[in-house]
């Protein structure tokens, strides 16, 4: 498995592409802007991109899943609850996906499972793969998302914390905004997780 991160557009956005290097399909999460940056990487790899997977639903996440679909044919998915209207939410192109908590979904030999966990969006998701964890702004470094945007919760956000800290074992954690860490790390370090854990 390899993981690229393009950090892109005005709030430095982490995308990331996650590429099975054997067959050289890929997943594009959170394209959030500067599509040709995305497009750029993909067609100098040779890489075919077989889904848009998207975190959450807000802007800075999502600038450039119209423009990648389009060019890629690849299927879009996210979690119904952040589809809709608004800055806040998120209009997916026609054949999108809804995900939600234990769904699969398999990239060359890579499986991405599903699980929901919100508070930053009502459809806040976390992407697991092979010991990597993208959760786009639900857990940061040291930090975690903000919810006093529309639709954001603090006590449901640390009860997904919670759900992260209590996943087995150890996991790189690649977040929506900011350098990666692990899991174990903020268990220990994070004061919103040891929060969430005392709750």
């Amino acid at each position: 498995m390899l993981i690229k991160c393009l950090t892109v557009g005005p709030i430095e956005t982490n995308c990331y592409i996650v590429t099975d290097e054997n067959t050289l399909q890929c997943a594009v999460i959170d394209p959030g802007d500067e599509s040709n940056t995305v497009m750029d990487y993909l067609e100098d790899n040779h890489l075919t991109a077989k889904y848009i997977f998207l975190t959450h639903g807000h802007f800075d996440h999502t600038m450039a899943v119209n423009a990648v679909q389009a060019e890629t044919g690849a299927t879009v998915c996210i979690h119904r609850a952040d589809v809709g209207a608004g800055d806040y939410r998120f209009t997916p192109p026609a054949g999108a996906v809804y995900y939600g908590e234990g769904d699969t979904f398999t990239v060359g030999a890579l499986t991405f499972q599903v699980l929901e966990t919100p508070g930053h969006t009502p459809g806040g998701v976390t992407l697991l793969c092979d010991g990597a964890m993208f959760c786009g702004d639900t857990l940061f470094r040291d930090s975690c998302g903000r919810t006093d945007l529309p639709g954001g919760d603090m006590p449901t956000l640390m009860r997904s914390l919670k759900k992260l800290s209590a996943l087995p074992g150890d996991y790189e954690v690649y977040p929506g905004h900011m350098e990666s860490s692990t899991l174990d790390r903020e268990r220990r370090f994070n004061y919103y997780m040891r929060y969430a854990l005392g709750m």
